[in-house]
């Protein structure tokens, strides 16, 4: 059995209680149909990104969802990981790292050329776990945002 699978509107409830998890930890506020309206067309095969499911398919751990961009500097297709979550019970037992393993070779079999995150300055186990899976600090970037 795979560690990762390709989520499909069939799994919206489940992922919904996911992310909602996730972003309670985040300190994320959003309602709950604004977090199925964001998560349904990546569910029913939006170009612009997807969500894998971690673990059993009965009961899955975890996400990741992906949004892919185009990148001329990186070579072409990139892929931004949004979002990452392991429930707190499961972590360190090494799912999260081998389902983030599992999907950059899975990216890279499509052609995506590079594959980004996101980690809080002050998360060190999350800091050693994506060093560990070859993810590298781009020192001289820093990611900016603006909201529209």
């Amino acid at each position: 059995m795979s560690v990762l699978r390709l989520a499909s509107t069939d799994d919206l409830d489940r992922l919904v209680s996911l992310c909602e998890r996730f972003h309670a930890g985040e300190g994320i506020e959003q309602d709950d149909a604004t977090r199925r309206a964001a998560l349904y067309p990546l569910l029913e095969g939006s170009p612009h990104g997807a969500i894998w499911l971690i673990g059993p398919r009965s009961a899955p751990v975890g996400y990741i969802a992906v949004s892919f961009g185009w990148s001329i500097e990186m070579g072409g297709l990139d892929a931004m990981v949004d979002e990452f979550f392991v429930r707190d019970k499961v972590r360190g037992r090494g799912m999260g790292g081998e389902a983030l393993s599992a999907l950059a070779r899975a990216l890279s079999e499509q052609g995506v050329t590079a594959l980004h995150l996101e980690v809080a300055t002050d998360n060190a186990p999350a800091k050693r776990l994506y060093g560990r899976l070859g993810f590298a600090a781009r020192e001289q970037y820093h990611l900016m945002t603006r909201l529209l």
